[in-house]
């Protein structure tokens, strides 16, 4: 089958602290409520799958194609039986919980297994006074964590800091975390959905109950010597990939300036457009890319380009050597 980027439909999420900047600014399908805070742009967890919208393939679901099509998609050499990253878009209109991510030893052991979640964050954009929370600040152990969970004053134990639209933020497994209201953000993740909440800022609902919390096991995941995280920054100067997180789970790279090849790597890429506009060729064929736009390319793709527009952001990941 010849190999060629792969579109999806996005899978919608509604919660409290969504908002309306998925459809507003990235031009997301959504409705006229006024909570939409993710948008799954490729995924294979469960019951949430990506659905080809083009080709041969329209359709079909990411893991219909993993099961018939694998070593296409894939490569050759991952012998896996479902996607191993996830990518979306999230609108945080009001701060999230306080979370922490467990590793694959620790998810894969669970009642119902799952992968452990190391992820990035890409900030579209920022609303001047919004904050992000990453890492816990220096000398805080086990028991600070705790005491301060308990007294309701988890933010005195956390690092924060005011992000800029463009920073990218890199949060492995283990490492406490927040996202702030007034964020836009583009996230990869490892495919898991497993979230210990360690706090809720105290909110209740109309009813005066609060959310479940998971602190047991948030603790017990935490890992207290990463200390502080700090954004990470592009070079918009630099032409061509610039690699921003390289992990064992995922790689991140940036292209802002010129133009620059993937593909023919025996290896899948995951692109999209967070700022502007960028132009994909394959062979004789060329694809118009505009903002919020995704395309998965298989591993069975020969050499592509993409080009970057002025003042644009493209982001491509794939899975490491």
């Amino acid at each position: 089958m010849t190999p060629y980027p792969l579109t999806f439909a996005p899978v919608l999420k509604q919660t409290i602290w969504g908002g309306r900047l998925l459809g507003d600014h990235l031009k997301k399908p959504i409705g006229s409520a006024a909570d939409y805070a993710e948008s799954w742009e490729v995924v294979d967890h469960g019951e949430d799958q990506s659905i080809v919208q083009n080709g041969v393939l329209a359709g079909k679901t990411l893991k219909q194609l993993i099961r018939n099509n694998a070593d296409w998609l894939l490569g050759s050499k991952t012998g896996m039986d479902s996607f191993p990253l996830l990518l979306k878009y999230l609108d945080c209109n009001r701060v999230l919980s306080v979370q922490v991510h467990p590793d694959d030893e620790y998810a894969l052991k669970m009642p119902m297994p799952d992968l452990g979640k190391t992820e990035a964050w890409y900030i579209v954009a920022a609303a001047p006074e919004s904050l992000i929370y990453a890492g816990l600040k220096e000398g805080v152990d086990s028991s600070t964590l705790q005491a301060a969970i308990k007294n309701g004053t988890t933010e005195d134990a956390l690092h924060s800091f005011h992000p800029s639209a463009g920073d990218i933020v890199f949060i492995p497994a283990g490492t406490v975390h927040a996202l702030g209201a007034g964020l836009l953000v583009a996230e990869i993740q490892q495919s898991s959905d497993t979230t210990f909440r360690l706090f809720d800022w105290n909110r209740t609902d109309s009813q005066g109950k609060s959310r479940p919390l998971h602190i047991e096991q948030g603790v017990e995941v935490t890992d207290f010597s990463s200390g502080p995280v700090a954004a990470r920054t592009s070079d918009p100067e630099i032409e061509g990939w610039q690699t921003i997180v390289s992990c064992d789970k995922f790689i991140l790279n940036l292209l802002e300036k010129g133009e620059a090849d993937l593909g023919h790597d025996e290896k899948f890429h995951i692109v999209t457009i967070p700022k502007g506009k960028a132009t994909l060729r394959f062979g004789e064929e060329v694809m118009a890319l505009t903002t919020g736009d995704t395309v998965l390319l298989p591993a069975a793709m020969q050499n592509c380009s993409i080009l970057a527009d002025k003042d644009s952001t493209v982001m491509e990941m794939h899975l490491p050597a």
